[in-house]
């Protein structure tokens, strides 16, 4: 028996899509009691039963401390909540939690449409007795879910405190988190890199080759970090995990939902297309138009993610907006506020 299981310990995770389902499975690796969320009765049926997720992790069988739940309200006296729902469904999903003191840790990225708030404001003013921090890096859900290696930043809006709190309960041998204060960069990294991954991808499908996606990650970075700094984040959060790290392994592989969001559109589908009968949300189509928004509101320079917006909107395609990339004034390289 390990020390967890000798003291009880459970852990909660509200969501039950590939991220969630993974970070259940690395939670319950060594023998934690996990409770899993989910919205679809079948899937609820299929985990308990099956232990397997058929719909949104195939090919994973779930180690036998998970269990699902469709009630929030099973989760109310968990001391820690792992919250794994699309960001624009979080502030709907917390609504029907009941709030109480405990550590809400966040796991989606992106920003709230229609508000351009970030996760942390928005789990804030749905359950303002809970301390809130944010859990994101370089994680692709079937590689977490096989035990391979992996490190995430820990941002924590209560410190040191939380910190200290959290670490020895999230962490796994092959699950390492480093911790940060900088709950702002860490969540706009993790936003920002999903509308880069779709620049990227959009290389692909063009078969512009190896060059121009390496280029289009340095500038794309350039992008984050001058958005990130004009919004309070610290530069070295944006350097990190959460920020380079996450960008430069979403922007390399079709296993990336955005990226394979961006090749579709680089081969010549529209949006709509090639986002139709989709299980998992690709958020970068989401956060694109929100982040544009508040690029042109605060007057950062961001030209990628407003070429990938209107490549989304459908006002060009994507040979047309590559090559107004390419004809931008020359200028020279750096941040530059």
């Amino acid at each position: 028996m390990t020390l967890r299981q000798a003291q009880g310990e459970r852990i909660g995770v509200i969501g039950a899509g590939a991220w969630g389902t993974a970070l259940a499975q690395a939670m319950a690796s060594d023998g934690t009691a996990v409770l899993l969320w989910a919205r679809e009765a079948e899937l609820v049926g299929e985990i308990n039963a099956h232990h397997s997720n058929s719909l949104f992790l195939p090919g994973v069988r779930l180690a036998d401390p998970i269990r699902a739940t469709r009630s929030l309200t099973d989760l109310a006296e968990f001391p820690v909540l792992l919250v794994v729902t699309p960001a624009q469904h979080l502030a709907g999903v917390l609504a029907g939690l009941p709030d109480g003191p405990r550590d809400l840790v966040l796991c989606s990225k992106g920003i709230e449409a229609g508000t351009g708030r970030l996760m942390a404001d928005v789990a804030a003013e749905a359950a303002p007795a809970a301390q809130i921090a944010v859990l994101s890096g370089p994680t692709f859900a079937h590689e977490v879910a096989a035990g391979l290696p992996t490190a995430v930043t820990l941002a924590c809006a209560g410190g040191e405190a939380q910190w200290e709190r959290l670490a020895p309960v999230l962490s796994r041998p092959a699950l390492r988190p480093y911790y940060s204060d900088d709950v702002t960069g860490a969540e706009i990294g993790g936003a920002v890199k999903n509308v880069l991954a779709i620049a990227c991808g959009v290389v692909e499908g063009l078969g512009l080759g190896q060059n121009a996606r390496a280029a289009l990650i340095a500038r794309g970075y350039a992008e984050m970090t001058r958005f990130g700094l004009a919004r309070g984040a610290r530069a070295e959060t944006l350097a990190g995990l959460c920020g380079l790290g996450d960008l430069v392994l979403t922007c390399s592989s079709p296993a990336s939902r955005n990226f394979a969001l961006g090749k579709a559109l680089g081969e010549g589908l529209s949006a709509q297309e090639a986002l139709a009968g989709k299980n998992s949300v690709a958020e970068g189509a989401h956060t694109a138009p929100v982040l544009a928004a508040l690029a042109h509101q605060h007057a950062i320079a961001m030209p990628i993610v407003e070429a990938v917006n209107r490549l989304l909107l459908g006002e060009a395609p994507a040979k047309v907006v590559v090559a107004e990339l390419l004809a931008r004034p020359l200028t020279t390289e750096g941040v530059r506020l």
